[in-house]
């Protein structure tokens, strides 16, 4: 009989919380939810919830690991990691070849480099601005009364490739507000966003002798458009996974196991 080894990965970003559960290294349960003003309460929330969906008691699990911008205050953990640490290992559990991470999070947005046996070679974070990151996304779709999910869907239609200068998020609220302004196709104004958080990402990538296959992670990667965008300035293929939120938490779950 093959014993059964539960371990937890709890990810409290800026923006949104993350849980996995696994069972014996196979994902038994993930669930997303907003951290909200209390990060450590929310981790409760979380971790009660998995707990519930899936029938297990606290003591079944093994070990619990925290990561991410709230990791110290998920006070029931067994181990903090760095989200470096975190989001290199997630992204190789489903891309074994992977060679170049980018996560672009609610607040900040890095470039993680791995060898061919998943080890960290380098990093590169951007922290200090919001311009190339999931923030700068909910101001924009604020202004164009739409939401951060329906950006992808409207940015298909774009005929035209506007250029936006601004390289700070108040500065390119009022570039975007000109857009709109000059009777500029919603379509195109929201192309131009992506395209420029893209330049912002290509920046930062440029830091490091990046190298294929490269995956985008973080809530942000669910955005074809911004895809299509960070594909097109790096003239690259660019991998998301299916689950692209969860890849932080799922790689304190593994690093946690070892």
């Amino acid at each position: 009989m093959i014993n059964k080894t539960f371990t937890c990965g709890i990810d409290v970003g800026s923006r949104t919380a993350k849980i996995v559960l696994l069972e014996n290294r196979s994902i038994l349960f993930s669930s997303v939810q907003t951290t909200g003003i209390n990060p450590g309460s929310t981790a409760v929330e979380l971790f009660e919830s998995a707990l519930s969906e899936t029938g297990l008691s606290k003591k079944a699990i093994e070990k619990i690991c925290a990561t991410g911008y709230g990791r110290n205050r998920v006070k029931f953990a067994d181990q903090i990691i760095s989200e470096i640490s975190c989001h290199a290992a997630g992204v190789r559990y489903f891309f074994p070849q992977a060679k170049t991470v980018i996560d672009i999070g609610g607040q900040d947005s890095k470039v993680i480099l791995m060898n061919s046996q998943g080890r960290i070679e380098q990093f590169v974070m951007n922290d200090k601005c919001a311009a190339g990151t999931g923030r700068f996304l909910e101001v924009a779709a604020n202004i164009l009364e739409l939401t951060v999910d329906d950006l992808a869907a409207v940015s298909a239609d774009s005929d035209k490739d506007l250029l936006m200068n601004s390289t700070c998020v108040v500065f390119a609220e009022s570039e975007i507000i000109g857009l709109i302004a000059q009777n500029e196709k919603i379509a195109n104004i929201i192309n131009a966003i992506h395209l420029s958080i893209a330049k912002r990402t290509k920046n930062l990538i440029s830091q490091l002798p990046w190298s294929q296959p490269v995956v985008f992670t973080g809530g942000v990667a669910l955005n074809e458009g911004l895809k299509n965008s960070l594909s097109k300035i790096l003239n690259t293929e660019i991998i998301v996974p299916d689950n692209s939120f969860i890849t932080g938490a799922l790689g304190a779950a593994l690093l946690v196991g070892k």
